[in-house]
């Protein structure tokens, strides 16, 4: 909305607007954060409770289930990750869009800062974090895979 139109509190509820929205630009952080702790912990778990079937002779079909169990799982973050991506992409949008309006646009100089950065590119978060899933599906993939064979080898003979 034009400022003129809005009236003389334009300036005023266009910054608390700015410091909601980067708020909630924080909080989005920290749930991500906790998002991907929350799978970890639970790749873990699935990893250490494969490793306790196997020891203890558990049925084949139990273990290729819970390996399969981790592999969605770890697609699962993986999409989280980009989704998570996409969001913050809108949210900035955003407020480069708010910070054309204040004395001084510190996201966007920032931005500027780190596209520059000594002649070396900047590598966003976003980019980096999606391995993690795609490296903690790798265990899942062998242990699939083995139980595969195993499975046909014992069709076979």
């Amino acid at each position: 909305m034009d400022s003129e139109k809005y009236g003389e509190e334009y300036r005023e509820h266009l910054l608390e607007q700015y410091k909601l929205y980067v708020q909630i630009m924080d909080n989005t952080s920290v749930q991500r954060g906790n998002i991907n702790k929350f799978y970890i912990s639970v790749l873990a778990f699935l990893l250490t409770l494969i490793s306790i079937f196997i020891n203890n002779n558990f049925s084949n079909l139990i273990i290729f289930i819970v390996s399969l169990m981790g592999l969605l799982l770890c697609f699962t973050w993986y999409k989280n990750i980009e989704s998570f991506r996409q969001l913050n992409s809108g949210r900035f949008q955003v407020i480069h869009e708010m910070e054309k309006e204040l004395p001084f646009n510190c996201f966007d100089k920032e931005w500027e800062y780190l596209k520059k950065g000594n002649g070396e590119n900047y590598t966003r978060l976003t980019k980096i974090e999606k391995y993690v899933p795609l490296y903690l599906s790798i265990p899942y993939v062998f242990i699939l895979l083995y139980y595969i064979v195993e499975f046909f080898l014992f069709l076979k003979g």
